[in-house]
């Protein structure tokens, strides 16, 4: 069949908007924070051999972890996929990521064939195991984290599952939220076939496999004519978690990226850190997912989101290493571990294509999970993830309170937090001088605290970059660092990075989260911007002085002369060194 470029483009087109509205669906039906607010979901739509041809405005992290997921459904069910049928999986060791982040596959038919699927997957508030929220990182083997559930007919042939669902509600703290969000995944995915069924019915079925099939070799060509531009060669870079929360030790992640002749690139993981003890470990498919997700960061923003991108980059990561666990590795925490892997994927980008990599971010949305039992009995979950800021960039400012690149997540609104769960927010604000300095500044930092109601509670906190700051790049300063602290009865302490521990009532919680690097040379900053940002105290004047050379007369005027003399100085200062 001739491909028709005007009907190309309109069924790519649908199937971007099929997809998307059905992440519109999760978001209006869904029951908890974590999903309707905090936005921790995605939707996609595959073809009907199971290659992904369109994604949602959702999570990044998660869709490029869809092609292994779906690959274990296929080899468990093979033909044994029928109309009415709905899978799903969380298992880290079957294609899923962590056990909180439950896929559904709902196979799609039209005249007897199986034509795609459609895919959702959400974060659940908890999947049972040791500690609620099921995302401790201090367990130490997959046992630990919940329920494990390999690819399972939720419903065969349109009929429920009832022991599946009975062993679901069973093992959570919160089954009416688990099972609330399980049915705006099932709703989302009615949305996504209804869509596909009206694009098979207007252009036949045969002609929209066609279609896909092409929309997949478009975007590999696209990818690989890009790459074919980069300068061919090797580029390295290393990056760290700061430790696992059970010993001092840095977990380094190191890759070096070869670009190849023909337009693909070979990214090899070899000397990251071994499997750890903590919840830490990045499942494969998860490591797969983050390279793929770095690589499209860099790309043309025309070239379609799909496997097609992903054909052209090959990835290794070494079995038993903390990209590629065994059994039975703990992942429940495997987030950060993949936000180290995007940061250490756009250090050795910057070294290819430096025009379009900024400086590192805040290095990944910070956990801070909060249980216990109202006075009624009735257990109470909060996961809160706080997202923070974007490095400096090549032409302007890093961003604050805004997702984390790889993401595609909000923060918790403070009375939505408040109105459901025994807590209080007595602070939400920026981390005054916690940007990296640069030309161009990194974003600053977060800082969010708790004062729990509850009788008791117990705290769970999955935050890093206290020791290993954010990078800057082309001369730009590291952000800030985060810090952890809690207050009880007037006496104040530091928390580590990692931590899970009871504590009482009237206690507040308070973490600051690592402000952004900067990118560039910092005395080559414009000074108004310096006071700009001073005005809006996002830095001080003693910052200013120390980090920009930059004096003022007062608060609304910079003093040039002076500012001119010890940039002078400082640059004579740099030269002699």
């Amino acid at each position: 069949m001739k491909v028709d470029p005007i009907t190309f483009a309109v069924i790519k087109s649908g199937l971007d908007s099929i997809a998307d509205e059905m992440a519109y669906t999760v978001v209006r039906i869904a029951r908890s924070e974590i999903v309707k607010d905090v936005m921790d979901f995605s939707a996609a739509i595959c073809a009907g051999d199971g290659q992904m041809v369109a994604q949602a405005k959702t999570i990044a992290q998660h869709l490029g972890a869809i092609p292994e997921a779906m690959q274990s459904v296929l080899s468990k069910f093979g033909d044994d996929l029928h109309d009415g049928d709905v899978v799903i999986l969380n298992d880290p060791y079957h294609g899923g990521m962590h056990l909180p982040d439950i896929f559904m596959f709902v196979p799609i038919f039209h005249g007897g064939k199986r034509r795609a699927f459609a895919v959702v997957i959400c974060h659940h508030t908890d999947v049972g195991g040791r500690v609620p929220g099921s995302n401790a990182s201090d367990s130490t083997e997959i046992y630990q984290e919940g329920l494990r559930i390999p690819p399972l007919k939720l419903y065969d042939r349109g009929v429920l599952n009832t022991t599946l669902e009975t062993m679901i509600k069973i093992n959570v703290r919160v089954p009416d939220r688990v099972w609330g969000d399980l049915s705006a995944q099932f709703a989302a995915a009615q949305v996504g076939k209804r869509g596909l069924d009206k694009l098979m019915q207007r252009y036949g079925a045969d002609d929209v496999d066609t279609y896909m099939q092409e929309l997949l070799d478009y975007a590999e060509r696209l990818t690989r004519q890009e790459i074919k531009t980069w300068p061919r060669g090797t580029y390295r870079f290393t990056d760290y978690i700061d430790d696992d929360g059970f010993s001092d030790t840095p977990i380094p992640i190191n890759v070096a990226i070869t670009v190849r002749d023909d337009g693909t690139l070979y990214v090899d993981y070899t000397g990251s850190s071994p499997q750890v003890k903590g919840a830490l470990n990045s499942t494969l498919s998860f490591t797969h997912s983050l390279t793929y997700l770095s690589v499209r960061c860099v790309l043309a923003r025309d070239i379609p989101n799909n496997v097609g991108m992903f054909r052209c980059v090959e990835v290794k990561a070494p079995e038993a290493s903390v990209l590629n666990p065994v059994m039975p590795g703990p992942c429940a925490a495997r987030a950060l571990t993949g936000y180290r892997v995007f940061d250490c994927m756009l250090g050795a980008l910057a070294k290819i294509v430096p025009d379009k990599v900024p400086a590192a971010g805040e290095g990944g949305n910070s956990v801070i999970c909060i249980s216990g039992l109202r006075p009624n009995r009735q257990p109470f979950i909060i996961v809160d993830m706080i997202c923070g800021a974007w490095g400096g960039r090549p032409d302007k400012d890093g961003l604050e309170a805004v997702t984390n690149a790889s993401q595609n997540l909000s923060n918790m609104p403070v009375e939505v937090m408040e109105a459901e769960h025994p807590v209080r927010i007595e602070d939400y604000g920026f981390v005054t001088d916690s940007c990296g300095a640069g030309r161009w500044r990194g974003g600053v930092g977060i800082r969010r605290s708790y004062r729990i109601l509850a009788p008791e509670a117990l705290l769970q906190m999955r935050t890093d970059r206290v020791k290993f700051r954010p990078y800057g790049l082309a001369g730009g300063e590291p952000g800030g660092p985060s810090r952890n602290a809690m207050e009880v009865a007037g006496v104040w302490r530091d928390l580590p990075g990692k931590i899970t521990t009871t504590v009482e009532q009237g206690t507040l919680i308070v973490h600051e989260q690592a402000g952004a690097g900067g990118f560039g040379d910092p005395l080559t900053r414009d000074p108004d911007h310096v006071r700009e940002d001073l005005i809006d105290g996002k830095i001080s004047a003693a910052f200013a002085a120390r980090h920009y050379a930059v004096l003022f007369a007062d608060r609304q005027a910079v003093d040039f002369a002076g500012t001119e003399r010890l940039r002078a100085e400082r640059a004579a200062a740099t030269r002699e060194a």
